[in-house]
């Protein structure tokens, strides 16, 4: 089966989608010209496990017009966009598998019909799809030239599976290219985070005391907008460094456990599981609302609230459950756990993620073009990212100096002091 998705009559809404989103996607716009030229993955077979937005969409366009063969699969079961899945069959004939909101079973079975068709280069968000192959396709894996590997969560899963000498095919760390971290996880989760929660509560963020779990790149964002917002911003940490760096940004650092007490919003992005666990939920607010922005819905432990709660309420909002406790008070649980900004909102927006997927397809031209690369979690090549920041800035009308000779020698030499 080629594809498996929610409805095919939606493909016209999806195509002004993708179209809207391809606007503002101007350096993957180039990339694609090119590769409609040169071909560089002609008759390659892909298998790309990533969340089927607008976005992704105009990815998968650019490889397919290098030549791939590319069967695309949802990375979360909440963030499909049926109509995007659509247009993607009906006017692109890109093959598809991905339902929103389809269950554990569905989107298993989708990741191993992306494993069984042996495809020799991967793209993941999450890692789900390089696991299935290494745990029951080993033949596959013994063929694939790389996987890319697009978020923060997947590439902790690697590294650790490098670690423990459990690897057995090359990955190219994109989330750690700096045009995809640095402004993608930054710029891109902090407003569709945001977004997501609003859209979901239709709550007022000026006021209220927003508790962000993880200072990394994706809660920097996060606290940043909701600051933006008028939010009086609270940090949880476990990293010395990151909580010093919340610190001097302004923002109050403090444990869970207090946090739990004052906060009226919370949101994790860690990438770690259990972040905010029952004797959190039990210490909140009446009518605190929690969500997650990290890739998996075990940032919150939601069986243990659904073990502590007197009462659940499903869908009292948009994607909002309520959970009543035995204290009476009432805790608000935005998209089941599940990445809200995908699951209540759109996603991150178009100009952005234009960088993260233009690094992700020149990343698997560049796999291409080093086969027998050693079984490792390697890093973006340097030329990718400056390649990427100048078109970039190109095509937002931005320019920037030049080194003259003068001080390119002088940054080389170590000869000339004060």
């Amino acid at each position: 089966m080629s594809y498996d998705i929610a409805d095919k009559s939606l493909a016209s809404k999806g195509l002004k989608r993708i179209l809207w989103a391809d606007k503002n996607m101007p350096v993957l716009q180039v990339i694609r010209d090119r590769f409609e030229k040169e071909k560089p993955l002609d008759g390659l077979v892909m298998s790309a496990c990533l969340h089927v937005t607008a976005e992704t969409a105009n990815l998968a366009r650019t490889l397919v017009a290098g030549g791939a063969d590319l069967m695309l699969i949802a990375s979360n079961p909440l963030s499909t966009q049926d109509d995007v899945a659509a247009s993607l069959v009906e006017d692109f004939d890109i093959k598809v598998q991905a339902i929103h909101g389809e269950d554990n079973a569905t989107y298993y079975k989708h990741v191993r019909a992306a494993s069984e068709r042996g495809p020799v280069i991967t793209m993941d968000d999450g890692a789900d799809l390089v696991s299935v192959i290494h745990k029951e396709f080993p033949e596959v894996g013994a063929k694939i030239l790389g996987s890319m590997e697009e978020t923060t969560t997947g590439v902790i899963r690697l590294r650790a599976m490098a670690k423990d000498g459990a690897l057995k095919f090359p990955v190219i760390a994109v989330n750690d290219a700096k045009t995809k971290h640095f402004f993608d996880n930054r710029y891109g989760t902090g407003q569709s985070t945001l977004d997501g929660i609003i859209r979901a509560t239709d709550t007022l963020i000026a006021g209220k005391k927003v508790v962000v779990a993880g200072y990394g790149w994706c809660g920097k964002g996060f606290a940043m907008r909701a600051k933006g917002h008028g939010a009086h911003v609270i940090v949880t940490e476990v990293d010395p460094i990151k909580a010093i760096e919340a610190a001097m940004d302004g923002f109050e650092v403090m444990p869970m456990a207090d946090a739990a007490i004052i906060g009226d919003i919370f949101c994790t992005l860690t990438g770690d599981i259990h972040v905010i666990r029952p004797e959190h939920f039990e210490a909140m607010k009446d009518g605190a609302i929690v969500a997650n922005s990290g890739h998996f819905d075990v940032e919150l432990d939601l069986p243990g609230l659904e073990k502590i709660a007197k009462e659940i309420n499903r869908d009292v909002r948009n994607v909002t459950d309520e959970f009543i406790l035995p204290s009476g008070k009432r805790v608000f649980v935005l998209a089941n756990g599940r990445l809200v900004n995908l699951a209540a909102a759109e996603g991150h927006p178009a100009d952005v993620m234009d960088m993260s997927f233009a690094v992700q397809a020149l990343a698997s031209e560049w796999v291409v073009k080093n086969q027998g690369l050693e079984v490792a979690v390697h890093e973006v090549p340097e030329e990718i990212d400056d390649w990427v920041s100048r078109l970039k800035l190109q095509t937002m009308g931005i320019e920037i100096d030049t080194l003259t000779p003068e001080q390119v020698e002088y940054l080389a030499s170590w000869e000339m002091g004060t």
